[in-house]
């Protein structure tokens, strides 16, 4: 078997027994692909490279400059596939197992003031070329601030998760799994007004033509028939700098980082936050810690009887 059947046989695999969404299975793919071509260039392939090839290839990641996250994923690829083919009886060895990745460096996420998403959501009032681009866009920031959803489940959130001016949505993540989230009052008022326009327009057009009504809140006419992870982080772009905020300081994933950052430093429980996420694992939270330390720091200065000296 080829490496390329190699890589789609576990990608199929991913899917089937551990229910991998597809931006990992995508990601799995890339890393794979790299190393089997760097394998080629020296005559080898998955089914005979040994110990000696994956740590040279590793070498070589640094040797490029690659971060410290990006090389212990490729490595993580890299494991799991010989696991996966040990286990399916493709090698009688797994040539990864006893190697040691470079670990991930914790580094405290990029995140907004909250004066600079006061100023991001009273900018995208403005931005859109239509009323109806303008509710929408409005919908999508609110909600996005007002539950910490990764953008991919906010593009593809089904329309009937948020039917009846619901004051919880239900969240598919990653594996399959489901959350509840609370919405604040500004993000239902902004949804209500969303499936307002939304049903009036192209959507109310679709049925009176005999068509099937989109299953998303954000439908688009693309492949994927909603609103696109890639538009999202244009239009993120375009009310950052009608807000006066650096474009670069924002990303769909630094709101999200502002919505628990913001929720600690008013006094949120780390593990509310972890369910609110949707992080498998506390470990994954804690990179936001920081705030907790500099509350605490906030609250000694302050109230220390020997504060004053």
């Amino acid at each position: 078997m080829s490496d390329h059947g190699w890589i789609s046989r576990f990608a199929e695999a991913q899917l089937a027994e551990l229910g991998a969404a597809e931006n990992t299975r995508e990601s799995y793919g890339r890393d794979l692909l790299g190393f089997s071509e760097w394998l080629a260039r020296r005559g080898k392939g998955f089914a005979s490279a040994e110990r000696a090839e994956i740590e040279a290839y590793l070498v070589a990641c640094e040797a490029e400059g690659l971060a410290q996250s990006t090389r212990a994923r490729r490595l993580s690829s890299i494991k799991q596939l010989y696991r996966f083919a040990f286990e399916e009886g493709w090698r009688d060895d797994n040539p990864a197992i006893q190697i040691k990745g470079p670990g991930r460096a914790k580094r405290l996420p990029k995140t907004l003031s909250e004066e600079e998403v006061s100023r991001l959501l009273e900018a995208v009032q403005e931005v859109g070329r239509t009323e109806a681009d303008r509710q929408r866009n409005i919908c999508l920031m609110e909600l996005l601030y007002a539950t910490g959803m990764r953008v991919s489940e906010l593009v593809s959130l089904p329309v009937s998760a948020t039917r009846g001016d619901p004051r919880m949505l239900l969240i598919l993540g990653k594996g399959g799994k489901e959350r509840m989230v609370p919405l604040s009052d500004p993000a239902r008022a902004a949804l209500k007004i969303w499936l307002e326009t939304r049903d009036a327009g192209e959507e109310l057009a679709k049925r009176e033509k005999g068509e099937k009504p989109s299953a998303f809140l954000f439908p688009s006419r693309g492949k994927t028939g909603h609103f696109t992870r890639i538009r999202f982080y244009q239009l993120i772009k375009d009310i950052a700098v009608r807000a006066g905020v650096s474009p670069a300081k924002v990303t769909p994933h630094t709101l999200r980082h502002a919505f628990a950052t913001h929720l600690l430093a008013h006094g949120a429980d780390l593990r509310a936050i972890q369910t609110l996420l949707g992080h498998a694992d506390l470990s994954t939270t804690e990179i936001y810690t920081h705030v907790l330390d500099e509350r605490l720091k906030e609250l000694v200065l302050t109230h220390h009887p020997l504060a004053g000296n």
